[in-house]
């Protein structure tokens, strides 16, 4: 078995965004104030969560380098995140933001060397270590997780998730 590091790490973050972004542009602006449910977010608060979650990982990763999140100030870094999500308004603007932030943050995980990924950090009380690769990791999950949601509101909106669509054509095609 080959290794799994930065490049193969950052491609699956490409792949995951396009999936987003797909999503995104397939979702009609006049549906981005809808909430599913009471208590959660509107399509476009979720997806502009999901363009600037990577900027947590940049923060304690790229800029700060923590070694441990003891004394990592969260609700200064989610202050900085939130304004940042109130500028962006539009759909446009919201896809423009997942496009570009993804490809920023994909590009700067392509670059990191194994060494780096490797490097341990630990959690506020100073135990539980976890590598950079593993918290670099979870930006694509937590994409993921967030991902599953928007396809089951395309649904409560009346839009067949795009992957459901592909997966059917390639179904029909095997068919005929």
């Amino acid at each position: 078995m080959g290794s799994y590091g930065g490049k193969e790490l950052a491609s699956a973050l490409r792949t995951v965004r396009k999936n987003t972004v797909q999503i995104a542009e397939d979702i009609p602006e006049s549906k981005y104030a809808f909430v599913p449910a009471p208590g959660t977010r509107s399509v476009a608060d979720l997806l502009k969560h999901i363009t600037f979650a990577p900027w947590l990982f940049e923060d304690m990763h790229k800029d700060k380098k923590v070694s441990t999140l003891q004394g990592y100030d969260f609700p200064a870094f989610m202050q900085r995140a939130g304004a940042y999500e109130k500028s962006v308004r539009t759909k446009e603007e919201i896809v423009a933001a997942l496009k570009g932030d993804g490809e920023r943050f994909a590009s700067w995980v392509e670059t990191l060397p194994p060494a780096f990924l490797m490097e341990t950090y630990t959690d506020p009380t100073g135990a539980n270590p976890k590598t950079r690769f593993e918290s670099l990791h979870s930006a694509k999950e937590h994409e993921m997780h967030h991902r599953g949601q928007l396809m089951l509101i395309e649904r409560l909106i009346g839009i067949t998730p795009h992957l459901t669509r592909l997966m059917e054509e390639r179904m029909r095609a095997r068919a005929s």
